[in-house]
């Protein structure tokens, strides 16, 4: 009987170039359609491999979600960038390579992002997810969120409204 091995766990240099393969074919998945096409592209290619790697020793942590050698998905965390809001801590992002969906992984790299912050002493946390992202905002609200504030993301100046989940103290 094999073992399958599932690992949360912060991502380093040697991580780069399978990040920014999951970043790419996660993002396709999820915004093709949504964000105006050149800049979705624009985006994708600004982070490549190297971009990454600086990535892994800057401010944010990055977590990778590592599944049989593979990474399977990310997530940055940090401090919360909104500071109208009344939560200490933030998930930037959070994208699992289509293939991984739908099986509990997402799940299980949230949990460890909350609880990271938790740990460094954030009280509160704030993730945001474009409106019309109907698959973000629906994994949002099954984990707690409450979709408490609204804004707007420019992209290539097609602005989209995107919206706040929040997790209360």
């Amino acid at each position: 009987m094999k073992t399958l091995s599932i690992d949360v766990r912060r991502a380093e240099p040697q991580d780069a170039c399978a990040i920014a393969d999951a970043h790419r074919v996660s993002w396709n998945q999820a915004y093709a359609g949504l964000i105006p096409h050149k800049p979705l592209i624009q985006m994708l290619e600004r982070r490549g491999e190297a971009w990454w790697r600086k990535a892994t020793r800057g401010p944010a942590t990055l977590l990778v979600l590592e599944v049989a050698g593979t990474i399977a998905g990310y997530a940055t965390i940090g401090l919360n960038r909104a500071k109208a809001l009344p939560y200490d801590g933030e998930v930037y992002e959070i994208y699992l390579r289509p293939e991984f969906q739908g099986i509990g992984l997402g799940r299980r790299l949230f949990g460890e992002s909350r609880r990271l912050l938790k740990s460094l002493g954030c009280d509160g946390l704030v993730v945001w997810c474009l409106e019309d992202s109907e698959h973000a905002a629906r994994f949002f609200r099954r984990h707690g969120g409450l979709d408490m504030v609204e804004g707007m993301e420019d992209f290539g100046g097609t602005s989209l409204r995107k919206i706040g989940f929040v997790w209360p103290r």
